[in-house]
């Protein structure tokens, strides 16, 4: 017999509010903030348009319009995944000083959001090229699911197509379990998705957040910011 949740509550929604970490930052989507930046670093990278249901984009104007509709959605909360860049400031004064800049290097968003049941899941994941497999690309990830599992939800999903090998494997190695696919669960761009479903749930939390935390210390990365360890070492 499965055990009782007669002392659960329904969690709140997720707040549409920044989560900092350490090498990035996730504040909610805004076209006029983030368009710009986002065109620029997938401008002419067609390809990490293939598995989402929209995109590529032809134009900076058609990517604006569909970051603005993002934006107010009432269904989801997308947020701009934002990374430090280094360039020069104007002033001639410090020519040789350098200067960070946020800039918004790929989306994600909190989707299907069921509070009754405690379920929620994270997709829509637009990752530039520059920031995919990258130390600021996990940390996104885990500062969203520390706020779900903060919220009091019980079950963070993840969701891709089947044939997403590349999503399938990051799926697994932030600690999310394959809990099989459903065929013919979509179309998109006029063709057939089966979608691999994956889930991570509270009770499995702590220990994953551990793995996270362990894993993301500055100690574990050398001075060009390899990881000395794996998340993997950290999760055995």
């Amino acid at each position: 017999m499965q055990p009782s949740l007669a002392d659960w509550k329904p969690g709140p929604l997720p707040t549409r509010a920044p989560m900092q970490g350490r090498t990035v930052t996730l504040e909610p989507l805004d076209a006029e903030f983030h368009a710009a930046d986002l065109w620029r670093v997938v401008q002419g990278s067609d390809q990490v348009w293939q598995w989402l249901s929209d995109g590529p984009f032809a134009t900076e104007s058609a990517l604006t319009a569909s970051i603005a509709a993002k934006q107010s959605a009432s269904d989801a909360v997308f947020y701009a995944i934002l990374t430090d860049q280094i360039g020069y400031p104007p002033s001639p004064l410090s020519t040789t000083a350098t200067l960070r800049q946020r800039v918004a290097e790929g989306y994600a968003s909190f989707m299907r959001i069921d509070p009754a049941h405690g379920v929620i899941e994270v997709g829509n994941i637009l990752l530039a090229p520059a920031l995919q497999r990258t130390t600021a690309a996990s940390e996104a990830m885990y500062l969203m699911a520390r706020h779900v599992f903060e919220l009091g939800y019980r079950r963070y999903e993840w969701k891709c197509n089947a044939e997403n090998l590349p999503s399938r494997r990051a799926a697994e190695r932030l600690g999310f379990t394959f809990e099989g696919v459903f065929r013919q669960h979509m179309v998109i761009k006029g063709r057939n998705r089966d979608t691999a479903w994956f889930a991570m749930l509270d009770s499995e939390w702590p220990a994953r957040k551990a793995a996270f935390e362990a894993w993301l210390d500055p100690v574990n990365f050398d001075a060009d910011g390899r990881q000395l360890r794996t998340l993997g070492d950290f999760a055995s």
